[in-house]
């Protein structure tokens, strides 16, 4: 089985933190024509679509785009039987309208971009909702039986107190959801943050103030009966996002749209990120893995996984023994950043903050 990835590179506005392959379109004919591209780009992978289970729908701001638009999109994809498919939503561009469409075309996740419930934040990071909004898309959507929701939020902003998380982490148990995503704010290149922070206008939050407020969003999700099963994801009912699974276990995903990247048939695929050049050839590069990379994703991605890596499996697939092969994962081990329990190589509450220390080792 495998997942597909599409990529809706459209915002009405840019958040002041975001990196990723967006642009506000100038009209409704520059996306009309990303979707036929689009559309075109999916029936290629014809020969995939029975062995494809999920599908994610990422940006950008896919509930950005007209009811019209959501037909196109949908209509592409309509022949493949996913078992879960997810669109990303922004609650100021999510209308009942919209949500019929998805209940129609058999949209069963929606990962809500919620970021925090503070009025001010949202302002400081640019994010153009409010608290009721979100409300009214997780109620509304309920309604019309689309109960598999997800919210993002974002930690360790400037100006972000702890009373504010707090407040944050009390909406999440009103709302009744099953998935939180939850990631620190990190500064990214080419970000409206960035610009400021090299003019000397941004202040990041200090590392322990992050690790404190981090440590809270486990304490108190874990306490709403949530299952930290991933670095920066929590469930309940076992509502996992069977999409990122596919991620983290290194299977096989089909990348489509603007800047998007695959993993199909062993061999990483980059899109064009050029909306020009996309239209001429959706694909830029497709590189052919090795042993070596592979081994280096799997360890990478599957530690982020609460429940590690299964270390015996991990040495008969790649003929190795793991601490031979990176002596340097001793020291982590005794620095207590990763442990091995019960045959699984993980990383311990204190290598949750630090990860990427231990990732190094693998690079």
């Amino acid at each position: 089985m495998k997942g597909l990835y599409i990529h809706i590179p459209f915002c009405e506005y840019i958040c002041h933190y975001c990196d990723f392959v967006k642009q506000v379109p100038k009209n409704d004919d520059v996306v009309d024509k990303y979707l036929e591209s689009l559309s075109k780009e999916i029936a290629t992978y014809k020969e995939h679509f029975e062995t494809i289970n999920t599908i994610y729908i990422g940006g950008g701001t896919p509930s950005m785009l007209k009811p019209y638009q959501l037909e196109v999109l949908f209509t592409a994809i309509k022949e493949i039987k996913a078992s879960e498919i997810t669109i990303e939503v922004n609650p100021e561009s999510y209308s009942m309208d919209k949500g019929l469409i998805f209940k129609k075309y058999g949209i069963n996740r929606v990962s809500l971009g919620v970021q925090s419930f503070s009025d001010e934040i949202l302002k400081f990071v640019n994010r153009k909702h409010t608290k009721d909004m979100i409300y009214y898309s997780v109620n509304n959507l309920k309604m019309l039986g689309i109960t598999n929701i997800s919210i993002d939020l974002i930690y360790a902003i400037p100006g972000q107190t702890i009373e504010m998380l707090c407040n944050d982490l009390e909406n999440v148990k009103k709302l009744n959801i099953d998935h939180v995503s939850c990631y620190s704010l990190i500064l990214e290149d080419k970000t409206y943050f960035y610009h400021q922070f090299l003019k000397g206008e941004f202040q990041p939050v200090d590392n322990d103030i992050e690790g404190e407020m981090f440590d809270i969003v486990i304490k108190e999700l874990e306490e709403m009966g949530f299952e930290h099963y991933e670095i920066s994801n929590f469930a309940k009912n076992k509502k996992y996002s069977e999409h990122n699974k596919l991620y983290w276990t290194l299977s096989d995903y089909i990348g489509v749209g603007l800047g998007a990247h695959g993993f199909v048939d062993n061999y990483r695929t980059y899109n064009n990120k050029s909306l020009n050049k996309y239209h001429d050839k959706w694909q830029a590069v497709s590189v052919k893995q090795t042993k070596e990379d592979n081994l280096a994703d799997e360890l990478i991605f599957g530690l982020r996984l609460m429940e590690g890596i299964d270390i015996k499996k991990l040495e008969t697939k790649y003929s190795i023994v793991l601490l031979d092969k990176y002596p340097e994962l001793k020291e982590k081990i005794k620095l207590g950043l990763v442990k091995v329990n019960n045959g699984f190589l993980q990383l311990t509450r204190q290598g949750i903050n630090f990860g990427n220390q231990v990732f190094e080792v693998f690079v």
